[in-house]
C-alpha cells in the first residue's frame, strides 16, 4: 500500500471548508474574516516554500545545510513564542531566552532520537533530522510561551508580594518560587493533556500521516510514541531554561525586582 497522491484540486476543495469559519465570523460579529485570510494565506505560502527547500534540502544530505536550516527553524520558533506573549523582556532578551531555550531543548532530543533511537545513515540525514525537530519545537513553542507570558505577567501582578518577601531578607529564588511554579505548570499542561488524550481522543499527526503512507500500525504507533516522549522531554527542558532566564534577568544581583525589564 502506498500513499494517495493530492492534486492543487483536492487543496483548495479543503481550503473551501475556511468559507464555514468566515460566515460564522460574520453571523456572530467576530471579526475575524481578516485574520482568517491572513493566516490562511501565510500557511500556505509557507508550506510551498518549505516543501521546495525540503525537496532540496533532502537531494543535499549536508550537514551544514540540515543544521543552517535547524536554526533558521529554532529562529522563527522564537519570534513566534516572543510573539504570543502579553509580557515579554525588553530588548534582545525577549527573544533571546526563548530561542536559547528552545534551540537547546529542540536541538537535544533530536540529536538523542538521530544519534541512539532511529540510527539512520548519515545519522544527519534530514529526511528524519528536519520532521523531528520540527515536531519538537513546535510544541515545545507553545510551552515556553504560556510559561514566559504567565510568569512575567503574574511577575508585575503581584509585584507587592514578591517585593515584600525580599525585603524580608528571603533571595529572589525563593520570593519567585511561586510564580515559577505555577508558570512551569502551566507551560507542561498542554503536552500532559496531548499524551493523556493520544489515541482515546485523538491520533496524533504523525501517526495519522504514517498510517495514510501506507506504514504498518504496529510501527506507527511505536513511533508515535518515540515522539511523544521526545516532545514532552523536549518541552520540559525548554520550559525549564526559559523560566530560570526570565527569573535571573527580572532580577539582579541586589535581589531586587526589576520590572522595568518588562515591555508590555
Amino acid at each position: 500500500m502506498t500513499y494517495i497522491p493530492l492534486d492543487n484540486t483536492d487543496v483548495l476543495l479543503a481550503a473551501a471548508l475556511l468559507l464555514i469559519n468566515g460566515l460564522i465570523s460574520v453571523a456572530f460579529a467576530l471579526g475575524l474574516g481578516r485574520s482568517l485570510l491572513v493566516a490562511a494565506t501565510r500557511m500556505v505560502v509557507q508550506l510551498a516554500i518549505v516543501g521546495l527547500m525540503l525537496r532540496w534540502l533532502f537531494s543535499s544530505v549536508s550537514p551544514w545545510l540540515t543544521f543552517g536550516f535547524a536554526l533558521i527553524m529554532v529562529g522563527f520558533a522564537g519570534y513566534e513564542a516572543m510573539a504570543r506573549q502579553e509580557q515579554r523582556l525588553a530588548g534582545t532578551w525577549g527573544l533571546g531566552i526563548g530561542m536559547f531555550a528552545m534551540g537547546f531543548a529542540g536541538i537535544s532530543v533530536t540529536l538523542l532520537a538521530l544519534t541512539i533511537l532511529l540510527r539512520p545513515e548519515p545519522w544527519f540525514q534530514p529526511r528524519f533530522a528536519i520532521p523531528i525537530l520540527g515536531m519538537v519545537l513546535g510544541n515545545c513553542m507553545t510551552g515556553v510561551a504560556i510559561a514566559l507570558n504567565q510568569f512575567l505577567s503574574q511577575a508585575r501582578q503581584r509585584r507587592n508580594g514578591v517585593e515584600a518577601m525580599l525585603a524580608l531578607g528571603y533571595p529572589r529564588e525563593k520570593a519567585l518560587a511561586p510564580l515559577l511554579k505555577s508558570a512551569a505548570r502551566a507551560g507542561m499542561i498542554p503536552i500532559i493533556n496531548s499524551m493523556a488524550a493520544a489515541g482515546v481522543v485523538f491520533l496524533p499527526g504523525m501517526m495519522t500521516g504514517q498510517i495514510l503512507a501506507g506504514v504498518e500500525p504496529g510501527q506507527a504507533v511505536k513511533y508515535q510514541m518515540v515522539i511523544m516522549f521526545l516532545i514532552a522531554g523536549g518541552t520540559g527542558v525548554g520550559v525549564l531554561l526559559a523560566l530560570l532566564g526570565a527569573a535571573r534577568r527580572l532580577s539582579d544581583e541586589r535581589h531586587r525586582l526589576r520590572l522595568d525589564r518588562l515591555k508590555s
